[in-house]
C-alpha cells in the first residue's frame, strides 16, 4: 500500500456537489485499490461552499479519501488582488500546518492552480525523500496573457514565469490534464522531462438520464427539426459569436434549429441579439441528471474556443465527455491540438471563428443518413467508456507517481 498526498488550493467534493470533482474522484478509485490518499485544500474557493473550520485546519474523511481543509484568507473575485493574497497565504498557512497524523507520502503530487504550491512540494519532498509530481490543470501565466489581456513583461506574470519554469525543472514528473503539455514543457525547460496526461473522467458509470418535463421538451425542443445543440454556461470564454453568425446565415433553412442549453452572464445579450431569428431557441440549464436526456433530443452537438496558444496544448474538457457520453456526434469551432472527437472518429474539427466553415459541416451532418450519425455517436461513447473511466486514470496516475521516472 503505498501513501499518496494531493495538494491543491482548488479542490471539490461530493460535498459541494458535481462540479470540478476529477481530483477526488481519482483519489477515491485509489482508496479503493487499498492505498492511502490525503487531499490537502484550502476553504478559500469561490466555485465552492466549503465547511466551517473553527481553528487552523479540519480533518475530515470523504469515501475513504482524507481531506484537509486549510484555513485560509478569504478574497473577493476571481480576478481580485486578494485571490492573489489568498494563494500566498495558503502555501504559509499549508507550511506552519500542525503534525496531522498523516502517513508519510511515497508521493506527492501538487496541482495548480496556485503555481506557489511547488514550494511546498520541494520541502515535502526533502522531508520525506518522496516523489514530487507536478500537476498542470491550467497552464498559467501563459493562459492570462493569452486570454487574460496582461502583457508578457507586466511583473506578475514574469514571476509566474520563473515558478513555472523552476516547477518543471526541478519535479520528478509533470502531469497534464492535457494531452499535449509535452511541447509547452520542452519550449520552456527542453526536452527530456517526463510529461504524462492524466486527462478528466466521467464521474460514475452512466446510468439511465432522469426524464425532463414533458413541457420543457414541448416548449423548448422542436419536433421534426435537426438540432444543433450548445450546452453549459453562456459566457465570453465559451466563444458563441460563431454559433449565432452561422445561425443567421442558415436562418432560411428551415430544418436545421440551434439550441442553446444553459444559462450565463451573456445569455440575455445573445438572446436580445439573435431575437429575429426563427431557427434558434433558448432553454434553461437541467439538473446534472436530465442533460443526457437533453441531448438525447439533439443530432449534432457543438463545442468552441477562441483562438488561442493555449490550445495547442491541447484540450480535456468536462463538455466534450458529456457530449460523447450522449452518443451523439460533435462538431466543434477549434483550432487547437485535436483529441478525443478524432481518436474516437465521432465527429469532426472546423476552424475556430469560421462560421462559413461551420455551415458547411452542419449541412454534411444534416444530410447524413441518420443511422450513420448515430454509430459516429456510440463510436464516441464507446471510446469514453473505455479511455476516461476514474477506474483507469488512477490506474494510470499511479503508475506514474510510484514508478520510475526520468
Amino acid at each position: 500500500m503505498a501513501s499518496i498526498w494531493y495538494i491543491s488550493k482548488y479542490m471539490s467534493f461530493p460535498t459541494q456537489g458535481r462540479v470540478g470533482l476529477r481530483a477526488f474522484m481519482i483519489l477515491r478509485e485509489m482508496v479503493k485499490m487499498d492505498h492511502d490518499c490525503v487531499a490537502i485544500t484550502s476553504d478559500s474557493n469561490h466555485l465552492i461552499d466549503p465547511p466551517s473550520i473553527p481553528g487552523t485546519h479540519l480533518v475530515e474523511t470523504i469515501d475513504g479519501v482524507t481531506v484537509c481543509w486549510v484555513k485560509t484568507r478569504k478574497y473577493r473575485g476571481a480576478k481580485s488582488f486578494g485571490r492573489i493574497l489568498s494563494w500566498l497565504d495558503f502555501e504559509w498557512r499549508l507550511w506552519r500546518l500542525p503534525e496531522t497524523g498523516f502517513t508519510p507520502p511515497d508521493a506527492v503530487i501538487v496541482s495548480s492552480l496556485s503555481l506557489f504550491t511547488i514550494f511546498n512540494g520541494l520541502l515535502l519532498r526533502q522531508r520525506f525523500g518522496c516523489k514530487l509530481i507536478f500537476e498542470v490543470r491550467d497552464i498559467w501565466p501563459l493562459t492570462i496573457v493569452e486570454e487574460g489581456g496582461f502583457s508578457r513583461f507586466n511583473p506578475f506574470v514574469m514571476g509566474l514565469q520563473m515558478v513555472e519554469t523552476l516547477a518543471y525543472r526541478t519535479s520528478d514528473a509533470i502531469v497534464g490534464t492535457m494531452p499535449n503539455l509535452r511541447q509547452h514543457v520542452a519550449e520552456l525547460v527542453g526536452i527530456g522531462k517526463a510529461v504524462h496526461c492524466v486527462p478528466m473522467g466521467f464521474d460514475d458509470a452512466p446510468t439511465e438520464a432522469t426524464p425532463l418535463p414533458a413541457d420543457y421538451v414541448s416548449e423548448h425542443l422542436p419536433k421534426d427539426k435537426f438540432i444543433v445543440c450548445h450546452a453549459g454556461t453562456v459566457g465570453i470564454t465559451n466563444a458563441l459569436d460563431t454559433f449565432f453568425e452561422c445561425a443567421r446565415n442558415m436562418r432560411d433553412s428551415d430544418d436545421v434549429f440551434f439550441l442553446i442549453v444553459g444559462d450565463g452572464d451573456l445569455k440575455e445579450h445573445y438572446r436580445a441579439a439573435n431575437s429575429d431569428l426563427p431557427n434558434v431557441g433558448f432553454a434553461p440549464a437541467v439538473p446534472k441528471p436530465m442533460v443526457q436526456a437533453v441531448l438525447d433530443h439533439c443530432d449534432l452537438l457543438y463545442f468552441s474556443t477562441h483562438p488561442s496558444k493555449v490550445w495547442k496544448f491541447g484540450q480535456s474538457l468536462n463538455k466534450v465527455i458529456d457530449y460523447m457520453l450522449a452518443g451523439r456526434p460533435v462538431v466543434a469551432s477549434y483550432s487547437g491540438y485535436p483529441s478525443m472527437i478524432n481518436e474516437a472518429g465521432s465527429g469532426s474539427y472546423v476552424p475556430s471563428g469560421d462560421p462559413v466553415a461551420l455551415e458547411t459541416e452542419i449541412r454534411r451532418f444534416a444530410a447524413m443518413p441518420r443511422e450513420e450519425r448515430l454509430r459516429l455517436g456510440r463510436a464516441g461513447r464507446e471510446w469514453v467508456l473505455k479511455n476516461r473511466s476514474y477506474g483507469a486514470l488512477a490506474t494510470d496516475y499511479l503508475s506514474i507517481a510510484l514508478g520510475e521516472t526520468k
